[in-house]
């Protein structure tokens, strides 16, 4: 910050004089200055001379000088000590992840680029006060529970291109209002949870996925702000049931499929079927019931239908008796 005159020729000393400093170069010979120049340097905020034997003295400075002269190294060792900690501190929540491009600007904010790194893990380390996070073209199976809690800023998530075949229902959980825009585009899911995407203001693109329609995936999207791209992007791979028609077809755009309806009736027919089963079980053992009672019916009636003359044989005996 100082620079100092000593008693060697040709040697740069800087004189500060209020906000302004000059460069003086000095020609000593024998410890006296014999030539001086002068040339314009950078604005300062110090009023300070500093002055070593064997060399003379800028013109018209304060007494100050000989103090800072003495506490200056102490100063700018505690001064970069601060600033040291300061940026410690800071860094450990700003830095930007392994392997990741971080940059910074006015329009955008922070943005960490960590495309096409052959990512088999969401990073951990992300900083909290990122924007834009692009983990596009990586090797990524799920998104787990929490995966980027505490990211209040965050605005822009992109997760497109990679082997995703599933969202656990609190993957987006923790992500703020701020974000506006989700892309999931061009991945392997079959399905997710409307859950997932509680809580968020984001419109998604979940567009070119192999997509097995049926009533949950249909109820799903009703709940989620989607991209106007997912319209006609989210093609139906399979479908449930199979004859529905809807294979190969935008399922947004076939709002005459019902595949709830479908489902209910499917559901409904079913229940028919088995009701009729157990209705006829029924019956059928009620006519079993009713033959079989009706078998012991007839044999008890002949029963009793051959009991009085069984009797009038036994009259009959006894009159004889009592004539002889």
């Amino acid at each position: 910050m100082w620079s100092l005159w000593e008693a060697t020729p040709g040697l740069s000393a800087l004189c500060f004089q209020g906000r302004r400093a000059n460069r003086y170069t000095m020609e000593l010979i024998e410890g006296h200055a014999v030539k001086a120049t002068a040339e314009p340097d950078v604005d300062v905020n110090l009023h300070v001379q500093v002055v070593l034997p064997g060399a003379r003295s800028c013109p018209t400075m304060p007494l100050l000088a000989d103090w800072l002269l003495r506490h200056s190294v102490v100063m700018c060792l505690l001064l970069h000590s601060l600033v040291l900690i300061s940026f410690c501190f800071q860094h450990a929540d700003t830095s930007c992840s392994k392997s990741c491009y971080c940059s910074e600007n006015e329009s955008s904010g922070k943005m960490m680029r960590c495309s096409n790194l052959q990512l088999t893990e969401i990073p951990q380390d992300i900083p909290n006060d990122t924007q834009r996070i692009y983990l596009d073209y990586n090797l990524l199976t799920k998104v787990p529970t929490n995966a980027f809690a505490g990211l209040p800023h965050l605005v822009e998530l992109d997760l497109s291109h990679n082997e995703l075949s599933r969202l656990d229902p609190a993957a987006f959980r923790g992500l703020g209002p701020s974000l506006r825009f989700l892309d999931v585009s061009s991945n392997k899911l079959v399905n997710f949870s409307a859950e997932a995407f509680e809580g968020l203001r984001s419109r998604a693109n979940l567009t070119n996925n192999p997509w097995h329609c049926d009533c949950n995936l249909q109820r799903a999207l009703l709940r989620v702000d989607l991209e106007p791209t997912s319209l006609t992007g989210i093609v139906c791979n399979t479908s449930e049931p199979k004859d529905i028609g809807v294979q190969g077809q935008a399922i947004l755009l076939k709002q005459d499929v019902d595949l709830c309806l479908v489902m209910k009736r499917t559901t409904d027919v079913a229940m028919l079927v088995v009701m009729f089963g157990w209705f006829a079980m029924v019956i059928s053992y009620l006519v079993y019931y009713v033959r079989a009672n009706q078998e012991d019916a007839r044999r008890h009636l002949e029963y009793l239908k051959s009991l009085p003359s069984k009797q009038g044989k036994s009259e009959e005996s006894s009159t004889i008796s009592t004539v002889v």
